[in-house]
């Protein structure tokens, strides 16, 4: 049986609010020394993920990153992964959308977990690849 997105994932620790400012999710990812943060709407489903350059990059302007909410900025919005989802195809799917990093969600869309390129690559055995983009 090929591995799947699941065998990859690691547990989606860190989540916030879309409706958090771009400078109170820098003050979580800073206080968590994390590189990125899952959005969650409303539901509690996921809406997104961010990282900590774009969000560093956004706040360079203080009168932006107070008013400015992160689901405006989300760099990745979806289609996310599941956990079911064969880890080759996941790993595709990332390449081709020049990602790092990418939610894994359940089939109500609650997030069950993260994909980083360094986990499918150690777990399907493949070379890194010189990405800097999340």
């Amino acid at each position: 049986m090929s591995p799947t997105a699941a065998d990859a994932m690691i547990a989606p620790d860190l989540q916030v609010s879309d409706h958090i400012s771009i400078d109170r999710a820098l003050d979580v990812l800073r206080g968590s020394h994390s590189q990125y943060v899952l959005i969650r709407d409303d539901t509690g489903r996921c809406a997104g993920i961010i990282t900590l350059d774009q969000l560093t990059a956004h706040a360079a302007k203080p009168w932006y990153a107070e008013n400015t909410r992160v689901r405006d900025i989300a760099h990745d919005c979806g289609p996310f992964a599941h956990p079911g989802m064969p880890a080759s195809e996941a790993a595709a799917a990332m390449r081709e959308r020049s990602l790092t990093i990418l939610p894994v969600v359940d089939e109500d869309g609650f997030a069950v977990g993260i994909l980083t390129t360094a986990r499918l690559q150690a777990l399907l055995g493949t070379p890194p690849e010189d990405t800097d983009r999340p």
